[in-house]
C-alpha cells in the first residue's frame, strides 16, 4: 500500500510538474507574442522606433527558444530521475581521449537547439558523464542534428558543400573543445549543477518533477536575459558597419562570426539568415552557422547560470575561436 502511494504521489508530482512547465512555457509565448504586436506599436506611439526594434528581436529569440528549452528540460529530468548512472559508464569509455568523440557524435540524435543541450549536459554531468565528453555534446548537438541539417539544405539548394562543411566544422569544434577542456580543464572551473531536492525525491516520478520545475524555471530566467541582452546590442551597433567588411574576406569572417554571438538565432533558423547575406563569402557565411549554435549570448548566460560566470567566460571564449578557425579550415578545404 505504501509503495503504491508513493507511486501515485510521484506520478500526481510529475504531471504536475510537467503542465506547469508547458503552462509556463505557452504564457512566456503568449506574453512574447502580445509584446511582439503590442510593443511596436507603442513604440511608435513614443515616436522611439529602437525600442519597436528591441521588442522585435527579443520577442523573436524568446519565441524561438522556449519550445527548444522545454523540450531540454523535459530530457534532462528525465535522464536523472529514470536512467541509472550505471548506463553511461557502460556506453562512454572510460578514456575521455575516446568518449569524447563517441559524445560528439551522439549529439546527431537530439533535434533541439542550444537552449535544450545545457540542461541536458548538465544533467549528464550530474549521472558520472565526464565534463569532457558532456561539454563535447553540448556544443554538437545544436549544430548537427538531423532537423539543422535538412535546414541548411534547403537553405542552400544544389550546395551540398555547405552542409558538409557546416557538419565537419561543427563536428570538429565540438570534438576539439572536448579534448581540450580534458586536457587543460580544472574541477575549479567548473561549478557542477546541483539540484535542489530531497534527496529521496532524486529518481523516479517524484525526481522527474522536481528536477523538471528546477531546469525549466533556472534555465528559463537566463534564457530571457540573454535574449534582453542580444536585443540591446542589435539595436546599439548601426547597420552600416556591416558594409564596412563585405569587402575583406578575412574581416567578414570575423564579423559574421561577431554577429552570430550577437543575433542569437536558433540553429534550426540561421542557414536561412546565412543564406540571405549574399554579399559575404561561403566561408563568412559557414562560419556564422558554426558560431552560432555553439556561442551566442543566451547560450553564455545560460552556461553562466548552469555552470558558472568563471566557466562561461573561459569555455565560450576559446570555443569562439576554435569554431572560426575550424570553419576557415573546411571553408578552405570545401568550399
Amino acid at each position: 500500500m505504501e509503495d503504491r502511494r508513493t507511486v501515485a504521489d510521484g506520478l500526481r508530482l510529475a504531471v504536475r510538474a510537467l503542465v506547469y512547465a508547458v503552462l509556463g512555457g505557452a504564457a512566456l509565448l503568449a506574453i512574447a507574442t502580445v509584446a511582439s504586436v503590442l510593443g511596436p506599436m507603442l513604440a511608435l506611439d513614443l515616436y522611439t522606433p529602437p525600442v519597436a526594434a528591441w521588442w522585435t528581436v527579443f520577442t523573436a529569440i524568446a519565441v524561438q527558444g522556449v519550445p527548444f528549452l522545454l523540450l531540454g528540460t523535459v530530457v534532462s529530468a528525465a535522464i536523472g530521475a529514470f536512467v541509472p548512472a550505471r548506463v553511461f559508464s557502460r556506453l562512454l569509455p572510460s578514456s575521455p581521449a575516446l568518449a569524447v568523440p563517441l559524445a560528439g557524435a551522439a549529439g546527431a540524435v537530439l533535434p533541439g537547439c542550444e537552449c535544450a543541450s545545457v540542461p541536458v549536459a548538465g544533467s549528464l554531468m550530474r549521472r558520472g558523464v565526464a565534463p569532457a565528453a558532456a561539454l563535447a555534446f553540448l556544443l554538437s548537438a545544436p549544430a548537427i542534428n538531423p532537423v539543422v541539417l535538412v535546414a541548411t539544405s534547403i537553405a542552400f539548394p544544389g550546395r551540398p558543400e555547405m552542409v558538409l562543411g557546416r557538419l565537419v566544422a561543427s563536428l570538429a569544434t565540438a570534438v576539439g573543445m572536448g579534448w581540450l577542456w580534458a586536457r587543460f580543464g580544472r574541477d575549479e572551473w567548473l561549478r557542477l549543477p546541483m539540484r535542489h531536492a530531497p534527496a529521496a525525491a532524486s529518481s523516479g516520478l517524484r525526481g522527474f518533477g522536481a528536477g523538471l520545475q528546477h531546469d525549466f524555471l533556472h534555465a528559463g530566467g537566463f534564457l530571457v536575459l540573454g535574449a534582453a541582452a542580444a536585443a540591446t546590442f542589435n539595436i546599439v551597433v548601426p547597420r552600416t558597419v556591416l558594409d564596412v567588411f563585405t569587402g575583406s574576406p578575412w574581416l567578414s569572417v570575423l564579423l559574421l562570426a561577431v554577429l552570430a554571438v550577437v543575433l542569437c538565432v536558433c540553429s534550426e533558423a540561421d542557414a536561412f539568415v546565412a543564406a540571405s547575406l549574399s554579399g559575404f563569402s561561403p566561408t563568412a557565411r559557414l562560419a556564422f552557422m558554426v558560431v552560432g549554435p555553439m556561442v551566442d549570448l543566451k547560450l553564455i548566460a545560460l552556461q553562466a547560470g548552469t555552470f558558472g560566470r568563471s566557466f562561461a567566460v573561459r569555455f565560450t571564449s576559446v570555443t569562439w575561436v576554435v569554431a572560426v578557425v575550424s570553419s576557415v579550415l573546411t571553408g578552405w578545404w570545401l568550399l
